[in-house]
């Protein structure tokens, strides 16, 4: 049985030049750079697979995280940019340019159903094997800031969310948790389990960066879901150490008193020190190993080894690619290598502020009495 799953879905004419970061090139980056590293099937057919025969995610799907007002308005939108004279339109959202093209819903779709694709096959090898696969959906339009009744920061649909109900409807994995590690807040992904007890939204971001007003350390969830989301906002300049410190005394106990039947991830590349226009971060690619690795032996002990990741941010893309190769050995369980980047520039590593990140680390754990 292999080690790692992926599906792909680059939603290549999603595409608007010069508009936002989110190039259609960066999948077809990834994974070219994934065959250089020879982290791809052709020469790890026993540890790495692909799903090629992905689906497309359904109405049912869709319309267990957002509105159907929502999706018709898609549908329309969609339309009106065929009609366009150059096939793209933007959509009205706060701060961070979202559009549309000619293909945008089938592209966004497939990329939902390709999240969904592998929870299928993670939970159906679960069945078969104690170790089965993690799995990680190389996907595009982002989705975590995507709303119930809106587009938002590049994202049309909230695939990690749409993908936890899923798992919960289809395959009776009542209790998800929901690991997101981007340095932008996952706010669609808060909102839509705000007031659900049986899905645990644990989010780690720049503190008061994008979306400025979301991710506080007092948004705890409400009414029936009071506790079952917890926000920890770091400083600028947190690093490695603030991040392993993050993990060790909040995501790991955290996972463990919630006890879950299956793992998601919004696999966000936003912090690592080179994204300087996305972040003010500085974390290296040694962390995606570390967080790939300490993840998967969470759901290892706690779930069975049900495990998905999602591709959030992280769009400067020759380190992004760096991120993926080693959150892909992270899986595998072969050694990390060493971040190019920082050899290269090691004077934009600065000291992390370790009182400040301990004061924020500290201030979560007494809220929720970890």
């Amino acid at each position: 049985m292999p080690k790692v799953i992926y599906s792909l879905a680059p939603a290549l004419g999603h595409h608007k030049r010069f508009s936002n970061n989110d190039e259609n090139t960066r999948i077809p980056h990834i994974l070219n750079a994934l065959e250089y590293a020879k982290l791809t099937p052709q020469f790890r057919g026993s540890e790495i697979n692909q799903i090629i025969d992905i689906r497309k995610a359904t109405m049912e799907d869709i319309t267990s995280i957002h509105s159907t007002s929502y999706y018709s308005f898609l549908e329309k939108t969609v339309k009106d940019a065929k009609a366009s004279k150059d096939g793209v339109l933007e959509i009205e959202t706060s701060k961070f340019p979202t559009y549309v093209t000619r293909t945008t819903l089938n592209d966004a779709l497939i990329g939902a159903g390709a999240g969904l694709s592998l929870v299928d096959a993670v939970v159906a090898a679960s069945r078969m094997s104690e170790n089965p696969p993690i799995g990680f959906s190389l996907i595009r339009p982002p989705g975590h800031h995507a709303l119930r009744d809106g587009a938002m920061g590049g994202c049309i649909f909230n695939n990690v969310s749409i993908a936890a109900r899923y798992a919960q409807r289809t395959h009776g994995r009542k209790r998800v948790f929901i690991i997101d590690f981007d340095a932008h807040h996952g706010n669609g992904t808060s909102d839509a389990f705000y007031d659900d007890p049986d899905v645990f939204f644990l989010s780690t971001h720049q503190d008061g960066f994008y979306p400025v007003d979301s991710g506080k350390f007092d948004d705890i969830g409400c009414e029936n879901g009071e506790g079952a989301t917890l926000n920890l906002p770091l400083p600028e300049l947190s690093g490695d150490i603030a991040m392993q410190t993050a993990f060790d005394q909040v995501i790991v106990p955290c996972a463990q008193r919630f006890k879950p039947d299956i793992i998601l991830v919004s696999a966000g590349y936003t912090g690592h020190f080179m994204e300087i226009s996305t972040s003010k971060w500085q974390m290296t690619t040694r962390m995606s190993y570390v967080l790939a690795d300490g993840i998967k032996q969470l759901a290892k002990y706690l779930c069975g080894g049900r495990c998905v990741f999602f591709l959030e941010g992280g769009w400067f893309t020759d380190t992004l690619k760096f991120c993926i190769e080693e959150s892909f050995r992270g899986f595998i369980g072969e050694p990390s290598m060493p971040d190019e980047y920082a050899k290269m520039f090691p004077n934009l590593l600065k000291d992390e502020p370790s009182s400040q990140v301990k004061q924020a680390i500290q201030r979560v754990k007494n809220l929720h009495s970890l």
